[in-house]
């Protein structure tokens, strides 16, 4: 059932954001951009950036790819009672949009009064608008930027693999899950695959065991120093780590060896270049 909660400031203006993104440059070739063009460092707008953008929308993720300051764009899915997948983090509306109930009680028709709740602590100015559907990102970005995208919902994965492959991006999302064995499932089906794991979890895994279906290994940053160099040791291609938000947090994992981040706040990164790991420094402490 979905409940309306009381609104106590309408969303500003729409800020106005490029709907086309900069043109394609040449290098890139005929056809989508694949995982072949990912940089020897690679920075993921996580949620689109959600300490710019307001997270997991259409106006956020199309900003991101304008401003250029990630290689990949990250979402979250979940899928409807009809078996529609949208773009959505929460099981719940009431966090990020005008309306209270779970996500899954919706259908396709009813998704569409759906509208999201910019946070007032984002820079610049930006309408209410409906979450999109996950189509209609793939139609919009697919090719044009790698998209990260995770899967919410293990029920989804088979809808979601027909989605990538009817667009010709299977080599061009990454599906990110904190299961392995979904991780599995999704190699099988011919999907980029991303395994997501919590500092503690890190403690006890052995990642080796993973390298065979794992293209992506997305590690906590908090985890301990050992813990990242044993995943970055381990022989998955990508060891990217969530969820850095500073300058300092960004070049300990990458002197630890991991070869990306993922950001709530790609631009504040880019602006800040990347310091050299100092003998004698420190160890992290959470």
């Amino acid at each position: 059932m979905v409940t309306r909660i009381t609104l106590t400031v309408l969303a500003s203006a729409a800020s106005l954001v490029p709907l086309t993104g900069p043109a394609a440059p040449l290098e890139w070739g005929p056809g989508p951009l694949t995982v072949d063009s990912l940089p020897r460092v690679t920075y993921v707008a996580h949620r689109g950036g959600a300490r710019e953008v307001p997270e997991n929308s259409m106006s956020g993720l199309m900003a991101a790819y304008g401003r250029g300051t990630a290689q990949v764009l990250d979402f979250d899915t979940r899928m409807l009672r009809d078996g529609t997948l949208v773009v959505m983090h929460d099981p719940l509306l009431n966090r990020t949009t005008y309306l209270g109930g779970e996500v899954r009680g919706l259908d396709g028709r009813e998704w569409r009064g759906v509208r999201l709740r910019p946070k007032a602590s984002l820079p610049g100015s930006w309408r209410s608008e409906r979450p999109p559907t996950v189509a209609e990102v793939l139609d919009r970005l697919g090719g044009r930027v790698l998209l990260m995208l995770e899967a919410k919902d293990p029920s989804s994965l088979r809808p979601l693999a027909a989605l990538l492959r009817s667009r010709g991006l299977t080599r061009s999302v990454f599906v990110n899950s904190n299961d392995p064995g979904l991780a599995r499932r999704a190699h099988a089906l011919g999907l980029l695959t991303q395994l997501w794991r919590s500092a503690g979890q890190l403690r006890a895994d052995r990642p080796e065991r993973w390298r065979s279906y794992v293209d992506v290994l997305d590690v906590d940053f908090r985890a301990r120093d050992q813990d990242l160099r044993r995943a970055v040791r381990s022989g998955v291609r990508w060891v990217w780590a969530h969820t850095v938000v500073t300058p300092r947090q960004r070049d300990r994992v990458l002197a630890l060896g991991c070869n990306g981040v993922i950001t709530d706040a790609p631009g504040r990164l880019a602006r800040v270049p990347v310091r050299p790991a100092q003998r004698g420094a420190r160890p992290w402490r959470a």
